[in-house]
């Protein structure tokens, strides 16, 4: 006969989750009930962000399609500009940048 060794069940670990804390960075419950809150407002922004530029898309698929249909170029430059503009005096040096990746996703790379 051979000897068996006795085992010891093998239970399930349950993954711990992080504490608010450690999920936030924050030192004390409080702070971090502050900033999951916030946290929940900025998504709730990024989502209503996301749909305004889906929007700002479809508007500016149709001013191009009215333009090439009448003749005209794709895209005018010195609406470009403007925009560029508009956002540079409203946000600053990365307001330029912003409006650049606006104007790449609704007109595409020239």
């Amino acid at each position: 006969m051979t000897a068996t060794t006795p085992t010891t069940p093998i239970r399930p670990t349950t993954p711990t989750r992080p504490t608010s804390t450690e999920k936030t960075g924050a030192r004390t419950e409080e702070a971090a009930d502050m900033i999951g809150g916030a946290r929940e407002r900025i998504d709730a922004l990024d989502d209503r962000i996301i749909g305004l530029v889906q929007e700002r898309m479809a508007i500016s698929a149709v001013i191009q399609d009215a333009r090439i249909a009448s003749g005209g170029r794709r895209v005018n430059l010195s609406r470009e500009m403007e925009i560029l503009t508009h956002y540079s005096e409203a946000l600053g040096k990365p307001g330029t940048s912003l409006a650049m990746t606006l104007l790449e996703l609704c007109r595409g790379r020239i």
